[in-house]
């Protein structure tokens, strides 16, 4: 790996490093409070975030684990360096955030169906939940910033998932206020249960998240035209085709065919690839490898299946037509 990235990933591990090392410790405390509250209290709503809080200690762990892997240097058996940890590990996340929902809606659906219903305490309840509501506002905000600032896609997920975690301290909140003034436990179970719904649509959208690049896709298909742009502004290149970009965490691959003169020299159409990399690193950012395949002008090869040429990528996908 390039000395750049290679400077560039102790960055990016430094911050999250930092940001998961404050994780802990902040889910840490206030999965003891919520755990502590839920048990003396007898608030299933408030047991349940604090559930999820515990989880979020977990999800912190993965994170620095990951991020210690993504930094290793590539490998025979990881040419392509270790930058997909960080992707499995968000995958992982989703899995650990699902659990605890399903665990969560299993108990408050069973105690709505069995009706055996504890008495609330209601108020320290109510300020256990402002607590969480303070303190999952100062992580989730603390990750977003260091998840944008190292562009890390797990970190930004877990970030997302404490952002979630404030509207559930919020939804405790309001549950346990309507407990504490009609005396209903029931609505302290009917709490839980709707908290552990939107638990398990947290968890499924990060897990979804990760499908473009394990898939090998692109989110931003604008990249495709900048590279011919790119092609484009490079003298004796043309006919741009076979390309294909993937992602490696934050990184590009991109492979691309380009057609040149037939009577250049082997030295002369190198010098033509060397200038059309060196514009598309201009053009886009976070580019790890270029790989560029001379072909002589007018070239065909029916039997080419994969990439998009210019051509292709204006043309409708199939069914497009039809629905305008």
């Amino acid at each position: 790996m390039k000395k750049s990235f290679v400077n560039e990933d102790n960055r990016r591990y430094g911050i999250i490093r930092r940001a998961s090392i404050i994780g802990i410790a902040g889910n840490s405390f206030l999965a003891l409070l919520k755990l502590t509250g839920g048990f003396l209290t007898g608030s299933l709503a408030l047991l349940g975030v604090g559930v999820d809080t515990a989880t979020d200690i977990v999800t912190s762990i993965i994170t620095l684990v990951a991020a210690k892997i993504t930094v290793k240097p590539p490998d025979h058996e990881h040419p392509y360096g270790h930058s997909r940890a960080e992707t499995l590990a968000t995958k992982i996340l989703a899995v650990i955030v699902m659990f605890a929902g399903i665990e969560l809606a299993r108990t408050s659906g069973q105690r709505i169906i069995t009706g055996e219903y504890r008495e609330v305490l209601g108020l320290p309840a109510i300020i256990i939940s402002l607590c969480s509501v303070a303190g999952k506002t100062f992580l989730a905000l603390q990750k977003f910033r260091a998840g944008k600032k190292a562009c890390s896609s797990m970190l930004i997920a877990d970030a997302k998932n404490m952002r979630n975690d404030i509207f559930i301290s919020a939804g405790v909140f309001i549950g346990l206020g309507f407990t504490y003034i009609f005396d209903l436990p029931l609505l302290d179970a009917l709490t839980g249960l709707v908290i552990a719904l939107f638990i398990l649509k947290v968890g499924f959208d990060i897990f979804r998240e990760t499908d473009m690049e394990l898939m090998e896709g692109i989110e931003d298909p604008d990249l495709y035209s900048k590279i011919f742009a790119a092609v484009a502004a490079v003298p004796g290149a043309s006919n741009p085709h076979r390309v294909r970009i993937r992602k490696l965490n934050t990184l590009l691959v991109i492979d691309l065919d380009i057609e040149v003169s037939p009577l250049l020299t082997v030295l002369e159409g190198h010098e033509i690839s060397k200038a059309v990399e060196k514009r598309i690193r201009q053009d886009l950012e976070n580019v790890y490898d270029i790989i560029v395949h001379l072909e002589p002008e007018g070239n065909v090869e029916h039997a080419e299946k994969f990439g998009l040429s210019e051509e292709s990528f204006r043309e409708p996908c199939p069914g497009e037509e039809e629905n305008g």
